[in-house]
């Protein structure tokens, strides 16, 4: 199983990304996913997060800014961010709860993290 992110880059503040984050593999089913950040000397934090029905959470410094949406037909989460600040800046990692077929348990899988950088 394998998570592949997309989408980060250089933007001005004000400015928005689209970020995307695509599971494959042997998956029977995924739970939970969510973006995660870290910012250098920070630790990584909780963005956004969506279970498989669709129920969402954010962390505070982005609500009304960012939102999360997932495809489970195409088992991928997305994260819209909208109205940028440089402390948004920070590697932006995907992660998802997935159960592998015949896997007796779900596990945690992580992406590849992106860079996201607010800058003017």
């Amino acid at each position: 199983v394998q998570l592949q992110a997309s989408g980060g880059g250089l933007v001005q503040p004000g400015g928005s990304l689209r970020l995307s984050c695509a599971a494959s593999g042997s998956i029977f089913k995924i739970n939970g996913m969510g973006w995660y950040r870290q910012a250098p000397g920070r630790q990584r934090e909780l963005v956004a997060f969506i279970t498989v029905g669709g129920s969402t959470n954010y962390a505070d410094s982005v609500k009304g800014r960012f939102t999360i949406s997932r495809d489970n037909a195409k088992n991928t989460v997305a994260l819209q961010m909208n109205s940028l600040k440089p402390e948004d800046t920070a590697v932006y990692s995907c992660n998802a709860e997935i159960l592998r077929n015949w896997a007796r348990s779900a596990r945690d899988y992580w992406g590849q993290g992106t860079q996201v950088t607010v800058s003017s």
